[in-house]
């Protein structure tokens, strides 16, 4: 039977869970009819962490593992909040407040072009406030799953992908980590 490893196209369904204290906070979930899909050693957006947690699994097995945040989404940066001004939400002469609100993801643009979503966190008369750190950045982190497929990679799913759907949000659709708004539709 073959283990996950190096070059193997694997199929996983597991559940997400932020740990606080004694509590698990569901986060996101691949099911068996939308498992997460990837070469093992090829998607270098995969954390390592979780790699790790699942090298050498076969199918059917199952994990039940967690990350601090070190191994997992990294601690949160201070230089990845920043106040902007106001005047840069404006839209026909009025700040957008319907879309720019405590709690809100806002597409933004990198000075390269590259779309980043930042979360507002506060709204005053002068800036609005945006993390752009990860949505889960200094959380510890738990995944509980199994194993559904593993076997040899074709020469397809080891070639690189242009994984971008034309809807602009930078996800890796072929993954099936996206769940934002404008990727509805594209996986």
């Amino acid at each position: 039977m073959d283990k996950i490893s190096a070059g193997k196209y694997v199929e996983l369904c597991y559940d997400i869970n932020v740990l606080r204290g004694d509590k698990k906070e569901p986060v996101y979930s691949f099911t068996p009819s939308k498992p997460d899909r990837f070469v093992y050693g090829q998607d270098l957006s995969m954390i390592e962490g979780f790699m790790r947690g699942i090298e050498g699994l076969e199918v059917g097995d199952t994990f039940d593992f967690s990350l601090n945040p070190e191994e997992a989404f990294g601690h949160k940066n201070p230089e990845l909040i920043m106040d902007l001004e106001k005047s840069l939400f404006v839209v026909d002469g009025k700040f957008d407040d319907e879309h720019v609100c405590p709690g809100a993801f806002v597409p933004m643009q990198t000075q390269d072009g590259m779309r980043i979503d930042g979360l507002v966190t506060a709204v005053t008369d002068d800036t609005v406030t945006l993390d752009f750190n990860h949505q889960l950045a200094g959380e510890r982190v738990n995944y509980k799953g199994r194993v559904l497929i593993v076997r040899d990679a074709t020469p397809e799913e080891l070639a690189p992908k242009h994984h971008h759907c034309g809807c602009g949000c930078d996800h890796d659709h072929d993954h099936g980590h996206c769940d934002c708004d404008e990727c509805q539709g594209c996986d």
